[in-house]
């Protein structure tokens, strides 16, 4: 009977081995190190929203498709970020998870340490009543229109219950004001411009005080001038009651308003961009720097911009190598390399290319 090769870094009696002919690890070491693992935080303990190797699955006429592929994503409490990707990205998917509109199939997805997997019906109803605020893309899916803009907004706070029914026409007021919609307290939506209608239907969100503020593609059917005031609306709910806004668009132009925008490739968020303001030393001016970051997720994926693969010829795997400050990737030459070797063969034989 052939033996099975020991692996390379077992003892002989089949135990691990430290590197670099370190001596044996023991028993007592692996349990004091799975024990030193086991004290770590768990991952995202300190985010407001964390996505853990989140997966969706689709089954329609028993075809299978995969939204999300193992997406991880934190946010912190008080953000306002957004989500970019293209078509079919996944992004809507993962905004529909977090609304509690959809339920992952495998992984992990806690909004204020709610547990969207395991929630149940009851539970799921109330984390979209008291949790998340939700706009549409459609302004006509967010406001009823039969009610004026003041009856929409007090509207979700006499279905919680949360607020005396003496109050909620002041607390709805309130809002509209902040958003700059006062003067549509009494117009029905008919009677609103898109970017008012947009307005209010973000002043509905906030009425129960959600801790998370979610919009799909907001401003999609809106002009720029109109889209930037429903985005000044978004910076006004984030910075004056704090709360946490997440938006999925396609336009550019809101995703260069927010600190912090996330892209989804193929189900994993794959590129991050950070922006912050710098102060010259001598003279005083402010500038936004943005610099653009490969997301790295909880299995040491990453993904590549393709751009930057075509242009250096990358496919199906890449030599890395690992540096005292960083990890060098480059383009694999083997068959480069193997083409070259034969080629030098050939002139160096006797006869020419035929080798006889």
């Amino acid at each position: 009977m052939t033996e099975r090769p020991a692996h390379p870094d077992a003892t002989p009696d089949g135990g691990p081995r430290e590197p670099d002919g370190a001596a044996p690890v023991g028993l007592a070491e692996l349990e004091r190190r799975a024990a030193a693992r086991g004290d770590r935080p768990a991952y995202g303990h300190d985010a407001l929203i964390a996505c853990d190797r989140l997966v969706r699955v689709f089954a329609t006429d028993g075809v299978e498709v995969q939204a999300l592929q193992g997406l991880d994503l934190l946010v912190a409490e008080g953000e306002l970020m957004a989500l970019v990707g293209a078509s079919g990205s996944g992004k809507s998917t993962l905004m529909n998870i977090l609304a509690g509109l959809d339920v992952p199939t495998a992984g992990a997805a806690r909004v204020d340490g709610r547990d969207l997997l395991t929630m149940g019906a009851r539970d799921r109803l109330a984390y979209r009543r008291d949790t998340v605020g939700f706009v549409w893309q459609q302004t006509a899916r967010n406001l009823l229109p039969y009610l004026t803009a003041l009856q929409n907004v007090a509207l979700p706070m006499r279905l919680a219950g949360r607020r005396r029914r003496a109050e909620r026409p002041r607390a709805a007021e309130e809002l509209l004001t902040m958003l700059a919609l006062d003067h549509c307290r009494d117009r029905r939506p008919h009677e609103m411009s898109g970017g008012e209608q947009q307005r209010a239907a973000i002043a509905v969100a906030l009425a129960n005080a959600p801790k998370v503020l979610l919009a799909d593609e907001p401003t999609g059917e809106l002009d720029s001038a109109t889209a930037e005031q429903v985005f000044a609306a978004f910076r006004t709910a984030n910075a004056e009651l704090g709360t946490t806004v997440v938006i999925v668009t396609h336009d550019q132009t809101v995703a260069d308003e927010v600190r912090r925008t996330v892209a989804i490739r193929d189900g994993r968020t794959s590129s991050e961009v950070l922006r912050r303001t710098e102060r010259d030393a001598a003279t005083g001016a402010e500038s936004l720097v943005s610099r653009e970051y490969a997301m790295l997720d909880r299995a040491g994926r990453l993904q590549l911009p393709a751009d930057h693969l075509t242009s250096l010829g990358m496919a199906h795997r890449v030599l890395l190598e690992l540096e005292s400050d960083h990890i060098g990737v480059w383009p694999d030459r083997t068959a480069d390399d193997a083409a070259r070797s034969r080629t030098d063969g050939e002139e160096n034989t006797p006869g020419g290319a035929s080798g006889a």
